[in-house]
């Protein structure tokens, strides 16, 4: 949105920026930043503004460089965008690098303090009286640091033109209306306010206006949170974690929710239990354990953590035992960047273990797909009697996304291949713990606390027959591989369908997961408007359906978009479909950022260029 005012006394002309910038926040690590962010971000949401925030934080507690980056976009864009149009600067550490970093007809607001060693001349500078103004509020000594970024709040609320009133209200939602740190922070927002508006001529570009068409009856909300609440609204009995980035705060917000949430209305006691285990190994022990036991139990980690719990999951995998992990993935090889996103553990994951293992995998693209993954998790590793992975990583769990509300689930939690006494009874003496009755490769089972003289066996990681008794024979191996095989094919007609836009005409095709998505919708725009029209499948689970094979099949060439450095989902998709590998274009990328559409159109245009001059 672009319009023109006119400026007096010069009458010059200035074209303005409508709802359609990037906002650059530079503070230190453990400053209080986040409160002060999430204000202005919640701000800009409640005017109707499609806003996404980007953390960028270091791996250790304070002291450190920090940014976050605010994305408006008129059009409902919601990917990292490349480019920062207003910068708030407040750090000298980085002062230098984040100023250069600002596009030309920016803007740059910035504590007066700082050493600025030269200035550009194709953009504003707007100090900020920061120390000045905090002097002035008298604030207690030890919350001086914290609420002095409210300052950059006050002084964009009045550049930008924010309502102050949508301001006070985020304010009062981040403090749970507690009113003494809301009129400590808003009136340092008022003072700032107050100030640029008495010292500061506004002749700058950029601006936010309330509009209407895309946040109507939408939240704001983290991944991680989503996950949490969806799995307390589908039945988790068990949640054990050890504390890993970025991964903590799914594990933390069940704490939060699960009192309110799941207690017993009779008697009030809780219905769950939330362990904070010594290390990995044992969080995924407890749940295996849980699991056996006939709990719905999970666990969450991220990289690092799958690798410790290789031999439990395969205990699971083979023993046939239901537990859910969610992997909330970040930056390797080894501890590699901690606080940075990638989606390098889909290999690992899908694989996890030794010998002949192969995973269900989840990639939920949205929080409120995280949220019904929750229950679609626990429901596939019920019926299917296996660990089930989900997959998603720091962007979608730790940011604030725009988000469709959670849909309370009214489909019964699906327990699976579960005897009773009763059905016991009816099989005679038939049964036995590992044999397949109806040929999908998925046994029956019986939990503790079965009477009835055939419910027992021995849980086992070794070699057994269809009794769960142990063997080493050979025939009996190959049975139960068959049969987990049979187990698995099953699998493909369980998990959640891809959605796939495919559109008549389209040259080329597009496959991608998770929280790409936003950044290759945006991406097929910029094709489109390059002559370039493009279907698009957002793969929704492995192992893949017969819709994606499909798919592909219908293209000559498939660009699989990851963020990742060796393409691991493409390696994936061709290993299962051997006759279309030659049509999967690997498009993939780790640089610890989340995609940007300029990117993967570029690098798109890139293959097709060169195929056009071979």
């Amino acid at each position: 949105m672009s319009v023109m005012v006119q400026e007096a006394p010069s009458e010059q002309k200035t074209e303005l920026v409508v709802n359609d910038f990037n906002i650059n926040v530079a503070t230190v690590n453990g400053s209080g930043s986040q409160t002060s962010n999430n204000v202005l971000i919640r701000s800009l949401f409640k005017m109707g503004i499609p806003v996404t925030g980007k953390n960028f934080f270091p791996s250790n507690i304070q002291g450190l460089p920090t940014w976050y980056n605010v994305r408006l976009s008129k059009d409902g864009y919601l990917a990292r965008r490349d480019g920062i149009e207003v910068l708030v600067a407040m750090n000298g550490a980085t002062v230098a690098e984040d100023m250069a970093s600002v596009s030309p007809g920016g803007i740059i607001l910035y504590d007066d303090t700082l050493p600025i060693a030269a200035r550009r001349h194709d953009v504003k500078y707007y100090p900020m009286p920061v120390k000045e103004l905090v002097k002035q509020a008298d604030l207690p000594f030890n919350l001086r640091d914290y609420v002095a970024n409210m300052v950059y709040v006050g002084y964009l609320a009045y550049l930008l033109e924010i309502d102050l009133e949508e301001i006070r209200n985020a304010l009062a939602w981040n403090f749970g209306n507690k009113t003494k740190p809301i009129e400590m922070n808003y009136d340092m927002v008022m003072r700032a306010y107050q100030h640029a508006k008495e010292h500061v001529v506004n002749d700058q570009p950029y601006r936010v206006a309330r509009m209407s068409g895309y946040n109507e009856d939408k939240i704001l909300v983290d991944g991680n949170t989503a996950a949490a609440l969806g799995a307390l609204y589908n039945g988790v009995n068990l949640v054990s974690w050890y504390p890993i980035t970025p991964s903590s705060s799914l594990a933390e917000a069940v704490n939060a929710y699960a009192p309110k949430l799941r207690r017993d209305p009779k008697t009030g006691k809780a219905t769950y239990a939330i362990i904070q285990a010594e290390d990995e190994l044992a969080a995924i022990g407890m749940v295996v354990g849980a699991g056996w036991a006939g709990a719905r139990a999970m666990t969450a980690t991220s990289g690092p953590g799958i690798s410790l719990m290789a031999e439990f999951v395969g205990l699971a995998y083979f023993a046939e035992i239901p537990a859910v992990i969610w992997d909330i993935q970040r930056m390797g090889p080894s501890t590699g960047l901690p606080t940075r996103t990638s989606q390098g553990d889909i290999l690992s994951a899908y694989y996890l273990s030794h010998g002949d293992t192969r995973h269900v995998v989840l990639f939920p693209a949205t929080p409120a797909e995280c949220f019904d993954f929750a229950g679609v998790a626990f429901d596939l590793a019920e019926r299917l009697q296996t660990p089930v992975f989900v997959l998603s990583d720091l962007d979608l769990g730790m940011n604030l996304w725009i988000s469709d509300r959670f849909t309370y689930p009214e489909k019964p939690m699906d327990r699976g291949k579960v005897l009773d006494e009763e059905a016991l009874q009816k099989l005679g003496g038939s049964w036995g713990r590992y044999k397949d009755l109806d040929g999908d490769g998925i046994p029956y089972r019986t939990l503790p606390g079965n009477k009835h003289k055939l419910a027992a066996y021995f849980t086992r990681g070794t070699g057994h027959n269809e009794y769960a008794i142990y063997s080493e024979r050979p025939d009996d191996w190959e049975h139960n591989l068959e049969r987990i095989h049979r187990k698995f094919e099953t699998a493909r007609t369980l998990v959640p369908e891809p959605i796939i836009d495919q559109v008549d005409g389209a040259q080329v095709a597009i496959l991608s997961l998770g929280s790409n998505d936003p950044a290759v919708a945006e991406a097929r725009d910029r094709l489109r408007a390059a002559g370039v029209e493009t279907s698009y499948l957002r793969l929704r689970a492995l192992p893949h359906t017969q819709s994606v094979r499909d798919f592909m099949a219908a293209y000559d060439r498939v660009f699989v978009v990851e963020n990742n450095y060796d393409g691991q989902l493409c390696q994936i998709l061709a290993s299962a479909e051997p006759d279309l590998a030659s049509r999967l274009v690997s498009v993939a990328r780790c640089n610890g950022l989340p995609l940007s559409a300029r990117w993967i159109a570029d690098t798109i245009r890139q293959h097709l260029d060169g195929d056009q001059a071979a």
